[in-house]
């Protein structure tokens, strides 16, 4: 009578190798066991949530997505109002340095230099992004900047939120035909003299405008994506001081001073006072229409080589004492539902990290609105931005020559 074949009892080498190949699997890929174990954890957690809160829009978005997650998996999510994520980072810091496990922190809206310190300092739980269920569905391939993060690699230690990349816009009744690039802006403001102007940096959308004169103007932008250094930093910032140097006299109030942010240069435009404002969000014209802030034949445009974008992310402390609470709350703001939620015109406009092709039908009708008045009709190419290492020197030298 012939036996039944036996397969070999795996050594202890194989079994670390099942093990290791288990463990690299996303939670959503392994069966149900550690994803559920996640939930099951979380139930009954306080997820304190530190986000910028400085539109309503905004703040109204994170109240419905805390009502969603306490309904649907048990965790209450406390909005901590923020003015300045670096305040976030250095709480965070000082609590590691104090031994402090239990952290005040548990999950941080977050990109770029903020980022890079936490990750550099040790101060970020994970990897855990790419081990969320609805990541699967992030487009990695469309959108490189969801793995990457102001040229430094995420490596899972943020899940993608939002996209954004460096809008203008400009009323079509004074301004039928944009400037398409900044040769082409320094045209029309030596044109149109001081009818023009961008933020005062160290103004996030003023530090923008003043990086996107520098992927432009570089002649070796390679060097932009590595980390600064004070010879890379003089060579490659020379032209961009050049181009800085001839716009100036021509801005509003020659140059001499500037708005402190780009939610008083929307209102100098919509005033009649300027000819064209400044956004990170493309699609703020819109909102602003749909809210009646702005004129109709108010129209978006991007330069036609591209302009610099970036995702902004979620990430989670080190010493989070509500670590599975956070990766609940952001799995769900990654899920199809909040996300077409967040991209709705009339209750946020931030545009998706989905793929929405990855979807199946019913989630990509969620997101099938057409295009809306202000709305870009044609995105520009996203430009990556300069390694986070630039910008501090970047914006000390500007404030140098132009700040007094």
């Amino acid at each position: 009578m012939l036996q039944p074949r036996l397969s070999p009892k795996p050594n202890r080498r194989q079994i670390l190798a099942m093990v290791t190949s288990a463990a690299a699997l996303p939670l959503w890929a392994q069966g149900s066991s550690r994803w559920s174990d996640v939930l099951s954890r979380a139930r009954g957690q306080t997820v304190y949530f530190n986000a910028w809160a400085g539109s309503e829009r905004i703040n109204a978005y994170i109240r419905w997505a805390a009502e969603q997650i306490q309904q649907q998996h048990g965790v209450k999510l406390e909005h901590v109002k923020v003015t300045e994520t670096a305040e976030v980072v250095k709480r965070v810091r000082t609590e590691k340095a104090a031994g402090k496990t239990d952290g005040t922190v548990d999950l941080v809206w977050i990109n770029g230099e903020n980022f890079l310190t936490m990750k550099r300092e040790g101060l970020l739980f994970g990897p855990f992004a790419e081990q969320l269920p609805n990541f699967q569905y992030v487009d990695v391939a469309g959108k490189p900047t969801t793995r990457v993060d102001f040229s430094e690699p995420v490596e899972g230690f943020e899940a993608p939120w939002g996209m954004a990349q460096l809008t203008f816009f400009a009323d079509r009744k004074r301004v039928p035909t944009p400037p398409r690039d900044m040769a082409a802006l320094l045209d029309f403001a030596r044109a149109n003299p001081g009818r023009v102007t961008y933020p005062q940096l160290p103004d996030f959308h003023g530090t923008s405008f003043v990086k996107q004169v520098l992927v432009e103007r570089t002649a070796d932008r390679a060097v932009l994506y590595r980390p600064v250094t004070q010879e890379a930093l003089a060579a490659a910032t020379a032209p961009l001081w050049t181009y800085l140097d001839a716009l100036h006299p021509h801005l509003w109030r020659a140059g001499r001073q500037f708005p402190q942010n780009a939610a008083a240069i929307r209102q100098m435009m919509s005033d009649g006072e300027l000819m064209m404002a400044l956004t990170f969000n493309p699609n703020e014209a819109a909102n602003e229409i749909a809210a009646k802030r702005l004129a109709a034949s108010v129209y978006s445009f991007q330069f036609s080589a591209g302009t610099i974008g970036n995702t902004h992310f979620l990430a989670i402390p080190v010493n989070a004492r509500a670590r599975e609470g956070a990766q609940v709350v952001a799995n769900f703001l990654l899920s199809p539902l909040a996300q077409a939620r967040k991209a709705d015109i009339a209750l946020w406009g931030d545009p998706t990290v989905l793929a929405i092709d990855k979807l199946n039908a019913a989630d990509r009708a969620r997101f099938s609105a057409g295009v809306l008045p202000g709305q870009l009709e044609r995105p520009a190419p996203t430009i990556l931005e300069p390694h986070g290492s630039w910008v501090d020197p970047l914006e000390k030298e500007w404030l140098r020559r132009y700040g007094a």
